[in-house]
């Protein structure tokens, strides 16, 4: 091959071009990526809406310097007969294999008022997908626009902050994908708990800047209108190429699409039907193609992967169905509720196994039920032991030990961590940057904040030294 051109700038490219260079790839790699800064994590992105961290920090460790780097450009069209890409500036590049990573953009839907008469959007309103987006919002109350994962964190983040906030979304109840009608009701009294309006069952008719008019005819009040609609795949280059596009790029197993000098991974891939979903999802398909692309020919299999929504203070963790629908296959369910106390499980099982569940509001069960989930692993014999977090075996009741998996995305251990600091990582940035925790789904990041204190005080959170 006589190089790696990847379209798009994101955490997916980022991953892939790293991986390239540690799996031994010699030859020249140029990432190309539309906003004006190299990659970062956007899944801390609700960190800097609620101002707990500086867009500056969301940065991921940076590439080698042998890899080249365009920021602030788009590709907007292939020639897949030259193999050429066209950039926004003008310029041509050449490339031996193509990797389209160019990740989904913000769904807007179709409200009066909300895009101006030259397409852009109108005065108040914001979209979350990018770190210039979740620069601090004006004075007076926030509408968040749509009720899934992204929108529930927006809300908790601008509460955080200090905002008036009220969340409409259309359906029936909350991440209406992901949860079921009870569960979404444990977390929608938390909500309301923390001071977050809800406005379920309601779409929004109308948006005039300071104000939006609900289907039932109430105004609400919008400093700010944030939109967490959805995301549509970025396909556009793809399908003017001629490349098989359905929702997403058609790839294969090898990440292939339907060009074989093209691939595509991460939110604008479709694998099986599939597209992508989450930063995990990116991550592990850049994996593999860095590992195809050195001739390691190991297809791509998707990992049983969590759904960990960032809710400081309410631990929650969503497990995929793992697998086709049970069917008519022997399978079992269990389910826990405590409306008061603000838990609720449900776990259905099969062969002893768990295939899907939801966890609410025990740390130390969702850490348990998760890492059954992800490695596959028998449940045990009291499954009330297991969703109230009281199992020691499986919740990992006491201190924890040094090769505890502190960043679960990364495989990054206590005892690595702590090696980091003492050779001079002394903060998260720093921590990020020696061992890639943080840089994942975020989850760890209060975990490593923890760390990082204890340890420069001269203990562990446990109280024993490090």
């Amino acid at each position: 091959m006589t190089g790696v051109v990847v379209a798009g700038g994101g955490p997916a490219a980022h991953r892939l071009a790293a991986r390239l260079r540690q799996y031994g790839y010699a030859g020249g790699v140029t990432v190309v990526g539309a906003e004006p800064r190299p990659a970062y994590n956007r899944a801390l992105l609700g960190s800097v809406l609620d101002g707990t961290l500086g867009a500056r920090h969301l940065s991921l460790p940076a590439l080698p310097p042998d890899i080249r780097q365009l920021t602030g450009v788009r590709v907007r069209a292939l020639d897949r007969v030259r193999r050429t890409v066209r950039l926004s500036d003008g310029r041509r590049l050449p490339y031996g294999v193509l990797v389209l990573a160019t990740g989904a953009r913000p769904r807007v839907p179709a409200v009066p008022g909300l895009v101006t008469a030259g397409g852009q959007l109108a005065e108040g309103v914001r979209t979350v997908r990018t770190a210039a987006d979740c620069r601090p919002l004006s004075e007076g109350p926030a509408v968040v626009l749509g009720g899934g994962v992204r929108g529930v964190e927006s809300a908790l983040a601008l509460r955080r902050a200090g905002h008036e906030v009220a969340l409409v979304h259309p359906a029936a109840w909350l991440m209406d994908r992901h949860l079921d009608a009870t569960g979404a009701a444990v977390l929608a009294d938390w909500l309301a708990d923390r001071g977050v309006t809800l406005h379920l069952g309601r779409r929004a008719e109308e948006y005039t800047p300071g104000k939006v008019v609900l289907d039932d005819g109430q105004v609400l009040a919008a400093g700010t209108l944030l939109l967490c609609t959805g995301t549509t795949p970025e396909v556009r280059p793809a399908r003017a190429s001629g490349l098989d596009v359905r929702e997403g790029v058609v790839v294969d197993d090898r990440l292939r699409t339907s060009d074989p000098h093209i691939h595509a991974i991460g939110d604008c891939a479709e694998h099986k039907g599939i597209p992508g979903r989450t930063v995990l999802d990116a991550w592990e398909q850049a994996d593999a193609l860095a590992r195809i692309l050195t001739g390691q020919e190991r297809p791509y299999t998707p990992g049983r992967r969590v759904l960990r929504p960032r809710t400081p203070g309410k631990d929650m963790v969503v497990l995929p169905p793992a697998g086709p629908p049970p069917g008519r296959d022997p399978a079992e369910t269990v389910s826990l509720l405590d409306r008061t106390g603000g838990r609720y499980a449900r776990l259905v099982l099969r062969d002893g196994r768990i295939h899907e569940g939801i966890v609410i509001g025990s740390a130390s069960a969702v850490a348990a039920v998760s890492r059954l989930y992800v490695h596959d692993m028998p449940a045990p014999a009291d499954l009330l032991a297991l969703l109230t977090g009281a199992d020691g075996e499986y919740a990992g009741d006491g201190p924890p030990s040094e090769e505890a998996v502190v960043c679960h995305c990364n495989n990054v251990t206590r005892k690595a961590l702590m090696d980091a600091w003492h050779c001079g990582a002394h903060d998260r940035s720093a921590l990020a940057r020696a061992t890639r925790a943080t840089t994942g789904c975020g989850s760890c990041a209060p975990l490593v904040r923890d760390l990082c204190a204890a340890l420069a005080a001269g203990t562990t959170p446990e109280g024993g030294t490090p």
